[in-house]
């Protein structure tokens, strides 16, 4: 179980992100050195339903500790009732509740990031989860709906609820993920909540930027998602650089196609070869930011078996 409060400080995360949080890269992640993961989220109504594929989903490895599990949903009783399953058949170390994910196919049933506009359904839903479940329950959201100040009472209200943390992602739903990341507005949201663990997420893509959003926000750590893909390297980098000052070295090469390598073999034993399909998403971040590994890219989205990946790798 996490403790929020006595974590040592920065807490340094990977953040759920739909397809890619998954169990094979997290164990990637966690062989580099990341101090935590945040599972991708799964669908509390699938999972009441005992849906095989979201059991799966919300299985991991043991090596993955400390792991938080992410939910989402609209429905209280549902939303307590898939916590208190995955907590009994898996044990995380802790419980997400997605009020951020802007995507259509969730706000549209008043999933992810629509919660915004009722901060008393929200409250709900942290109320019955936490009532369900032996361990901590925290909330990832955003900065508004179309107003980036709906955070400002949104915190409120969420931590009264019982949010042992929150973490916030420094757009709007009507941003998506254009525009650029208000971490000041964050920092207003965390000065609302000062005895709730906060988090701040969006655009954190190097060492320094994790340290400027972690002085504007004031936040106690950093939850990063898009700069941490095919960059298993980089929350070590992060946390390193916050403590010490000091940038350990980018990856070599030859690191990257061996945690390419690593990262498919993880994806063929959880998944089986037609997880290597799923891989396609993950393959051309390794590369995209070494320009003498680019050319790769074409190939790497069309592998389906490992002897793809190898004959493209060498």
């Amino acid at each position: 179980m996490i403790d929020w409060k006595s974590l040592p400080r920065p807490i340094v995360a990977l953040a759920p992100m739909a397809d890619m949080s998954d169990l094979p890269f997290c164990l990637v992640c966690k062989d580099e050195g990341t101090p935590l993961m945040f599972r991708e989220m799964v669908s509390s109504e699938a999972i009441v339903r005992l849906n095989p594929k979201t059991l799966k989903m919300a299985s991991f490895d043991e090596r993955e500790r400390p792991i938080v599990q992410q939910i989402f949903g609209s429905n209280p009783d549902v939303m307590a009732e898939a916590a208190r399953i995955i907590y009994e058949r898996f044990k995380p170390d802790a419980i997400d509740i997605n009020m951020g994910c802007p995507v259509y196919n969730l706000v549209s049933n008043f999933n992810g990031a629509a919660l915004i506009k009722d901060p008393q359904l929200a409250a709900e839903i942290v109320r019955k989860v936490k009532a369900a479940v032996p361990i901590p329950v925290s909330v990832k959201t955003r900065t508004g709906w179309k107003q980036d100040t709906d955070c400002l009472e949104f915190v409120k209200v969420i931590a009264d609820a019982g949010a042992d943390l929150i973490s916030m992602h420094g757009r709007t739903k009507e941003q998506g993920y254009s525009g650029t990341s208000n971490w000041a507005r964050v920092g207003e949201a965390r000065r609302q909540v000062p005895h709730i663990p906060f988090l701040v997420n969006g655009d954190i893509t190097s060492p320094e930027l994790a340290k400027e959003a972690m002085e504007i926000s004031g936040a106690d750590g950093v939850l990063i998602g898009r700069g941490g893909l095919g960059n298993p390297w980089f929350f070590k980098q992060v946390e390193t650089y916050l403590r010490t000052g000091v940038i350990n070295h980018a990856p070599t090469n030859q690191q990257i196609l061996d945690a390419m390598r690593k990262h498919a073999r993880l994806q063929t034993d959880h998944f089986g070869e037609r997880g290597l399909v799923k891989l396609r998403k993950h393959l051309p971040w390794y590369v995209k930011r070494t320009p003498e590994l680019k050319h790769l890219k074409e190939k790497l989205v069309k592998i389906s078996t490992l002897e793809d990946l190898e004959t493209a790798l060498s």
